[in-house]
């Protein structure tokens, strides 16, 4: 409903068949009347007064206040029927600190019919004491609305106008809400087994939490299915260790034994261009054109994608993208996808892909870190893969290689470990140049020689970056030690625990004797970090946003197990009316599902009052949190639900209805698809990042009452779920996900409070 200025006020008539239309359709008029002066006496403020219809009243005592809407304008919107009786009206100027007599203007009434003003159009005149006049220009102008925008209207206005209910709470707060002991009736009390609201999670590798991770990384592309090990000679043999002996011999392969076929590397790059992938950016670079070189970007799929060449005056829709720095972009937006673009358009070719090679000692945690980096830069849109060498290693040699396999004399388990990494390099580097972004070397990279061996196959094809883990309490190791005993394929076969434990504490002391640390190249060292106490991180010759974000990243991840609870706000009155977005109270059952949550917690976290409360900073979620007691709560920005943009207050049937383009542009990518000055899922991982930072730095549990889109996003990164999949993760109204990260994985359990 525009209520712009006519800079000819007599002047508005709308086409005839425009108000047929809503004459038919029972539209109204929208009559806006302005008064502008540059030259505004402060104490002097605009009134109109005039006929029954208008003001009711042309006693000059009781006129209608206009309402000021810039330093030099003010302003008075009314509606009336299309047909209404002629509107006979005048302004004036009322004191506004004294009871002086009103200022009426000079002239004859004016006459408002068909939202047009007749007669001649002039300016309101004031004559003040004396020969001082004073003079305002004056604009009409007069909209047809449909019934629908007037209802929409006017229930913005109702529930914008109500106060926040929760003005008064600060943004950090604890006890906010006073305790009130045992609730009235029933409805509010939880069983005293918490395990009675237990109800199935989502199965997902990433919360299975006692799957062994090393398992859950890439799996070689060189495998076939008939499970025989080819050499490039045409040959076939498995070589394997037994554990009692300390020399490796070639035996004829089994039917059971898997098949490694050694890639031919020539092969494998000549078919890059060949390969779709699977990521897409939002940003690509536009054909040179007189050389210059203009840049796409997609502001959402309900927008137009327009972009206007530096060397044409013209607007093009047809952009042919640059494959390698398309399949070089991150699935994602702000500040991630300007940091790949400053990256690509400055840097050189080989920084288009990053390897990080992990280095370090057995039982250090090299695993488990190589896991968390690679479902964090999944999530914020890198298209990102974990190859783990050891996997490499039982699928040729098999899983029963003892200490001696991987002693430093050894030759011939030199050259098989060896030859191992080189194809888990190679696949990696293959998988790269078909359009993997960032790739995960996982193995102990414990000597120089094999450290420049990755280097020299790297050279020009990817940067690398090294990540040494080091961990100098003893206390932890034996913990990794022995969880590596217990999940650890090596170790499958062998019932007797303490002699696997005897001989995998073999196998480190053989690595101990020709550890060399990291001094090389561009690398990373994390110091006793794993407890989240103290410890260190050393950088050496990282740059780029990227590498940038790796470090901050590593910073503030530990192995510290603790619970993380999410659940959305308690159902909302604009739930119950099927609205999205707004900033509406809880209803009934939402009030209820609140001081349930607060049983809940109390119960569940009784003994960790370390923990915290952390929600948005829209209505419903404090609410829901008010009744938690004895726990700090914490309001947080990047917490509120996606925003709607226009769409705000709306239900999914009305912008069907009234926007079917962008209805149908959201159904296509909800992904991508952003609200019309709102948001997209995009644009909430982004500043969800933040928050998943603090997340894993925090060593106490932690409570998050938000929303649903926000819920699915943090969720996505717990449970690795594809970007593609999280706007349609089901999170339900009145469930508890208790997400419970440590260093057997993130495991996940579900509690519904209420139907």
């Amino acid at each position: 409903m525009g209520t712009g200025a006519s800079k000819n006020p007599g002047s508005f008539h709308g086409s005839e068949e425009r108000e047929d239309n809503l004459d038919h359709a029972g539209g109204q008029l929208y009559v806006s009347l302005k008064m502008e002066n540059y030259k505004l006496k402060n104490d002097l403020i605009p009134h109109v007064y005039g006929s029954v219809p208008l003001v009711g009243s042309w006693d000059s005592s009781k006129p209608l206040s206009m309402e000021r809407e810039s330093t030099s304008m003010w302003e008075l919107s009314f509606v009336v029927p299309p047909n209404h009786e002629t509107l006979d009206f005048k302004f004036l100027l009322k004191p506004k600190y004294s009871n002086a007599p009103c200022i009426v203007e000079e002239g004859p009434h004016r006459l408002l019919a068909g939202g047009t003003l007749q007669g001649d159009a002039r300016e309101a005149l004031f004559r003040l004491n004396g020969d001082e006049v004073l003079e305002y220009r004056v604009f009409i102008k007069a909209d047809r609305v449909s019934p629908f925008d007037l209802a929409a209207s006017w229930r913005a206005y109702q529930e914008n106008l109500q106060p926040s209910t929760v003005r008064g709470i600060p943004d950090i707060s604890i006890n906010a809400a006073p305790e009130t002991g045992v609730e009235n009736g029933s409805t509010a009390s939880l069983e005293l087994d918490l395990e009675h609201y237990v109800v199935p999670a989502p199965v997902t590798s990433a919360t299975s939490g006692l799957v062994y991770a090393a398992n859950m990384t890439e799996t070689p592309r060189s495998l076939t299915r008939s499970g025989i090990f080819s050499n490039s000679d045409g040959s076939s043999s498995v070589s394997h260790s037994n554990r009692a002996g300390s020399v490796s011999v070639d035996q004829p392969a089994t039917k059971k034994e898997m098949e490694v076929i050694v890639p031919d590397p020539s092969k494998f790059y000549s078919s890059s261009g060949m390969v779709e992938s699977k990521s897409v950016g939002t940003f690509s670079p536009m054909q040179k054109q007189e050389g210059h070189r203009g840049l796409f970007v997609d502001r959402g799929v309900g927008s137009p994608r327009l972009v206007k060449s530096a060397s044409q005056a013209t607007f093009t829709m047809n952009l042919n993208l640059d494959s390698e720095t398309k399949n070089a972009m991150p699935a994602a937006a702000g500040a991630v996808a300007a940091g790949a673009i400053a990256d690509q358009m400055l840097g050189p070719k080989e920084d288009r892909h990053l390897a990080i090679v992990l280095v370090g000692l057995p039982a250090r945690g090299k695993t488990f870190t190589a896991a968390k980096l690679t479902r964090y830069l999944r999530w914020l849109g890198h298209d990102t893969k974990h190859f783990n060498v050891g996997k490499y290693r039982r699928l040729k040699h098999g899983i029963n290689q003892s200490a001696d396999f991987f002693r430093a004399d050894n030759a011939e388990g030199i050259e098989a470990r060896n030859e191992v990494a080189a194809l888990a390099m190679e696949d990696m580097i293959s998988w790269m140049q078909e359009g993997g972004q960032v790739g995960i070397f996982d193995a102990t990279n414990s000597s120089k020689a094999r450290r420049n061996m990755l280097m020299k196959m790297a050279e020009g094809k990817c940067k690398i970056i090294f990540l040494e883990t080091i961990c100098n309490d003893e206390r932890i190791i034996e913990r990794n030690i022995r969880l590596k005993i217990q999940q650890s394929p090596d170790y499958a076969e062998e019932p007797d625990f303490e002699a696997g434990l005897r001989d995998f504490k073999a196998r480190l002391e053989n690595y101990e004797k020709v550890y060399e640390p990291v001094e090389e190249g561009s690398y990373i060292k994390m110091i006793d970090m794993a407890s989240g106490q103290g410890g260190q991180i050393q950088v050496n010759n990282i740059s780029g946003y990227l590498p940038g974000r790796i470090v901050f990243f590593l910073v503030n991840t530990h192995l510290t197990p603790r619970p993380i609870l999410l659940t959305r706000h308690g159902e909302s009155r604009d739930n119950v009316r099927g609205r999205i977005g707004g900033d509406n109270i809880l209803s009934e059952a939402g009030e209820i599902y609140a001081k349930k949550l607060a049983n809940f917690v109390e119960k569940r976290l009784k003994s960790e009052r370390a923990a915290s409360i952390w929600t948005s900073t829209l209505q419903r979620t404090i609410l829901t949190a008010s009744p938690i007691v004895g726990f700090p709560k914490i309001q947080w920005r990047a917490l509120e639900e996606i925003n709607a943009g226009v769409c705000d207050g709306m239900t999914y049937e009305e912008i069907k209805k009234n926007m079917p383009e962008e209805y149908e542009s959201r159904k296509k990518d909800k992904l991508r698809y952003r609200y019309p000055r709102g948001e997209s899922y995009l644009d909430v991982i982004q500043r969800l990042e933040p928050v998943i930072i603090e997340l894993e730095r925090q060593r106490a549990p932690v409570v998050v009452i938000s929303h649903q889109a926000v819920l699915r996003a943090l969720y996505a990164y717990f449970a690795d779920r594809p970007l593609k999949e999280i706007p349609h993760i089901e999170v339900p109204l009145h469930t508890i996900i208790e997400i419970k990260m440590g260093v057997t994985g993130v495991q996940e359990k579900r509690y519904k409070l209420m139907d």
